[in-house]
């Protein structure tokens, strides 16, 4: 999928590490009628972990509020968007439209076999509510 689609920037944050060094931004976009979250091109994270996943977590500090090194995250509180596409560079996903993005406060590349949040970012409001470049 093309990672530089148009469309209204609804929330974004840069990747804070976790268990592995990662790099980049996130962003959720809200396009026509499908959400989007999509990695930029700055993105990477290690190769390390076996079944790495893109998520949405309800806290708005995940690397903060749980414990390293693996910082592991508890059912109930993260919706798991689709498996990582790649470990570095431009990705985007569409957010199943069940998942209410709303009720969450981060995104996570997280290792579901090991429960290890590679990195989290925190969502914020777009600042001017335009669109994506």
């Amino acid at each position: 999928m093309q990672a530089e689609q148009q469309g209204v920037v609804l929330r974004s944050g840069a990747f804070v590490d976790g268990e592995h060094p990662t790099t980049g931004t996130v962003r959720l976009l809200k396009q026509g009628g499908t959400t989007t979250l999509e990695l930029d091109g700055a993105f990477s994270t290690s190769t390390s972990g076996p079944d790495l996943v893109v998520a949405l977590h309800r806290s708005g500090d995940v690397i903060g509020s749980t414990t390293p090194p693996a910082f592991p995250i508890n059912e109930g509180d993260y919706v798991v968007v689709a498996p990582l596409q790649s470990y570095s560079g431009a990705q985007s996903y569409a957010v199943p439209p069940e998942i209410q993005t709303d009720d969450f406060e981060s995104a996570v590349i997280w290792c579901r076999r090991f429960n290890a949040t590679f990195a989290a970012a925190r969502l914020v409001a777009n600042s001017d509510g335009g669109s994506a470049p």
